[in-house]
């Protein structure tokens, strides 16, 4: 008969099978079990067992994995693109601010000893100016005679009015019958006047300054006040200076200051008299700030490169060879075609429109009457079947008479808008519009003048486009256009009413570009990506809850097996004992 041990041993390669609920099937099937000699008492690591297994089970969420990182690492070139693409969207609103640059003015005097700008708002204008300064402002003054003793006691009265204002009656009582007591009562009230003591070798005096410079502020003061302390002295008072306007000539006109600090005589500029000087013609000059609209330019420049490189960038490799994350992204294609059509905007060389208030929906009649150059007038008339703006500028493009109609929308209202590309007198657009009005409000329709400019693309200012898309910027080329053309530099830039600026256009798309809700291109795509993401996020934690819950279980079965395996030398022995207690034959060989 054979021994138990032999049956066992022979046996041993089915004695234990991992069940089939110990894990998914599907990821058990790759992991090698070895539990080792089911005889040797040592059993099997557990840990490491169910470590294989839950880590073959993990697989699953490998794609998901490496898709999160992708799109983790899109998001992160997206963002850094955002940025730039805001920071290029600032520096278009710093040209296109009525505010702005291109509003800024600077100043300079020929004499600065007599006359010194201190500043020029953007509602100056450039030019020339010459002024005569004849007298400067003064601000008057009283002084009382010296009292040997400041402490002294004082009685009395004191009465003052400034310019032509009402008289003011201080009667001295026992809080303010001192030099010091009498100036605080002074500057506590409203008396127009600052009071101060001042004390020398002499002794001390009362100070009365007006707080109205000019002749309007001159002071007018008489004193029944005495010193009780010195035999009832009187305190008299002495004018130490009349108050008087500033008297200077600007381009000949003569013109009055109450203060120094005159702002009133040119348009947005102030500047300080610092001395008369009759016979001495002082120029100053009103420039427009071609340095800071240079630099703003730049900025703007240099803005476009930096997005133009990230862009660029995502379309090679990386520095270890793998594609950049946005490679072959559509994102990048678009924010490519948006741009170089921003860019290479022209804006019309002739615009007129409608100066009058037309609702979008308003009902037209008549016709309009239009003429390019010396070239012949054509009437279009209101189609009967969409008589509203729309409609009138529908037809008008149709006629191509050599013009672009738009409507330009604002709330309720619209203006019409005709452009052409035609510089100089040849592309003027003259309008006859006195067959067309608008039924609704019963108003005829009129139009403004022809507005004529003379910078109409990027080129003209000195910008250029390098082969890889980037920007260069001739500073002499936009320096000359500033000094011979400047308006139109502004035109260029800032939005208009009548037509669509190149600043108005490119901040339009801009706006339709960065990270800004709701239309921004990459706020788009990053929205979509974070849906996706949340997805993958969702599947992942769902995976390891299914696989938490898996493991515990595996790791509980198979401690159980473990301890089965442990057990078995023991039961052999058991069984070989018993077995020879019965037979009396001992064939166990440990």
């Amino acid at each position: 008969m054979e021994s138990f041990s032999s049956l066992s041993q022979s046996g041993s390669a089915n004695f234990f099978q991992a069940p089939s609920d110990f894990a998914d099937t599907r990821s058990m099937g790759t992991v090698g079990l070895s539990f080792g000699s089911p005889t040797s008492g040592t059993g099997f690591n557990v840990t490491s067992t169910v470590n294989q297994i839950v880590t073959n089970m993990q697989t699953v969420e490998t794609p998901w994995k490496t898709q999160l990182t992708s799109l983790q690492a899109e998001d992160t070139a997206l963002t850094s693109i955002g940025t730039d693409l805001n920071a290029l969207s600032t520096s278009m609103q710093a040209l296109t601010d009525f505010q702005g640059v291109l509003a800024g003015k600077q100043g300079s005097s020929s004499d600065t000893n007599t006359l010194q700008l201190t500043s020029a708002a953007t509602t100056a204008i450039a030019g020339s100016h010459t002024i005569v300064v004849s007298q400067l402002a003064q601000t008057s003054s009283y002084v009382s005679g010296a009292i040997a003793n400041a402490s002294d006691t004082l009685a009395g009265s004191l009465t003052l009015s400034i310019g032509s204002g009402s008289s003011q009656t201080i009667t001295l009582n026992s809080s303010d019958n001192t030099l010091a007591g009498l100036a605080n009562t002074i500057n506590s009230g409203s008396y127009g006047v600052t009071a101060n003591v001042i004390t020398d070798s002499s002794g001390s005096r009362l100070s009365l300054v007006s707080s109205t410079s000019g002749a309007g502020g001159d002071i007018t003061l008489s004193s029944s006040m005495t010193d009780t302390s010195n035999s009832n002295a009187a305190v008299t008072f002495t004018q130490a200076q009349a108050g008087q306007d500033a008297l200077m000539t600007v381009d000949g006109v003569s013109v009055t200051s109450a203060s120094n600090t005159v702002t009133n005589a040119i348009q947005g500029v102030t500047f300080q008299l610092l001395k008369a000087s009759p016979s001495e013609n002082v120029q100053v000059q009103i420039t427009n700030d071609n340095t800071s609209v240079t630099t703003a330019v730049n900025t703007f420049v240099t803005a476009y490169n930096k997005v133009l490189t990230d862009l660029n960038t995502q379309e090679g490799n990386t520095s270890s060879g793998t594609p950049e994350p946005l490679f072959g992204n559509p994102v990048l294609a678009n924010l490519q075609q948006q741009l170089q059509a921003a860019l290479t905007f022209t804006q019309p060389a002739q615009a007129v429109a409608t100066n009058t208030t037309i609702g979008t929906s308003d009902t037209l009649a008549g016709s309009l009457s239009i003429a390019v150059g010396t070239g012949a007038a054509q009437t279009v008339a209101v189609p009967s079947s969409t008589p509203t703006l729309a409609g009138l500028a529908s037809a008008i493009n149709a006629a191509n008479m050599g013009v672009t109609a738009n409507v330009i929308t604002s709330g309720s209202q619209s203006t019409l808008s005709l452009q052409n590309a035609t510089s100089g007198s040849a592309g003027v657009i003259n309008i006859n519009s006195s067959s067309l009005s608008d039924t609704t409000t019963g108003q005829a329709v009129t139009f403004g003048g022809s507005l004529s400019a003379g910078v109409t693309s990027l080129t003209q200012l000195g910008i250029t486009v390098n082969n890889d898309g980037t920007l260069a910027l001739n500073g002499d080329t936009l320096n000359s256009e500033l000094n011979s053309n400047y308006q139109d530099v502004v035109n260029f830039f800032q939005p208009s009413g009548n037509f669509t600026s190149f600043g108005g256009n490119f901040s339009t798309v801009m706006g339709n570009l960065g990270n800004s809700a709701p239309s921004g291109a990459v706020y788009l795509a990053m929205q979509e990506n974070s849906t996706t993401e949340s997805q993958l996020n969702t599947n992942v934690s769902n995976e390891e809850a299914i696989i938490n819950t898996q493991k515990a279980t595996l790791t509980t079965e198979l401690n159980q097996a473990n301890f089965t395996l442990t057990q078995i030398p023991q039961q052999l022995n058991y069984m070989n004992e018993l077995y020879s207690a019965i037979t009396g034959y001992n064939t166990y060989h440990p």
